[in-house]
């Protein structure tokens, strides 16, 4: 059980990751794990678990660990992946089309009920088994149908217009995948912004350090080898 006293947002974004180890633990049989060893195979301290944890009640014993089982259950109901998420896509070009066939968000809880779009030549066509509609027939859908999320995969310069349409209809929660970052003014709107380009260029970062590290790792040994062999040679020459 949480306590009463606001969780940070921090700790929330790190509460799916720990989902998804403990899925991983659970396929390999593991039954129970220790902090310090979850903090080795996630990377992060053993305290930063242990706090993590103790925001919801800690669920673990001392000298026992975390029962896995247990936890990934706990963390589940936390997330909410036992309720049911009724979820749209507005944007059924390429990325749409793409979260439409992720399969695993069923899994999590996320139910994909429908797709929208404008191209006359996606009208019609169907996603596992989510036929894409018109927009004009959003309003009607949405009146007809539960729809808590609204992921929005439309142009830069469409977003502003759709998301204040998805906010009219009384959709609370919209999952944005823009190059902007979306704000409303509206107090009881939630909104997630997902940006790829921001994690595929620190991915690029993280490799060009690498590669420079490389480079001058080869360039101080190249410099080692040039220095030994003068030595060698000057030694040489002293014994002729």
């Amino acid at each position: 059980m949480a306590n009463s006293k606001k969780i940070s947002i921090a700790v929330i974004r790190r509460l799916p990751r720990y989902y998804r180890y403990l899925a991983d633990l659970l396929k390999m049989d593991i039954t129970r794990i220790s902090s310090k060893e979850l903090s080795q195979r996630m990377g992060i301290t053993a305290s930063q678990i242990r706090q993590d944890l103790n925001c919801f009640g800690g669920f673990g014993q001392q000298g026992y660990g975390y029962n896995v089982e247990v936890l990934y259950k706990e963390i589940g109901k936390i997330l909410g992946v036992n309720n049911k998420f009724h979820f749209i896509i507005i944007g059924a070009g390429n990325m749409g089309q793409a979260l439409a066939n992720y399969e695993n968000f069923e899994k999590r809880g996320f139910q994909l009920v429908g797709l929208f779009d404008v191209n006359p030549q996606l009208i019609g066509k169907k996603i596992r088994n989510v036929e894409i509609m018109h927009m004009d027939q959003l309003d009607e859908f949405v009146k007809s149908n539960k729809v808590d999320i609204a992921v929005l995969t439309v142009p830069y310069k469409n977003i502003p217009e759709v998301a204040e349409k998805v906010a009219s209809l009384g959709i609370k929660a919209l999952w944005n995948f823009s190059a902007m970052d979306l704000k409303l003014p509206y107090e009881d709107i939630i909104i997630e912004n997902v940006h790829l380009s921001d994690s595929l260029m620190v991915l690029g970062y993280r490799l060009r350090e690498s590669q420079r590290k490389k480079k001058k790792k080869e360039s101080a040994n190249n410099i080692g080898n040039a220095n030994n062999e003068n030595n060698l040679n000057d030694n040489n020459n002293k014994n002729d």
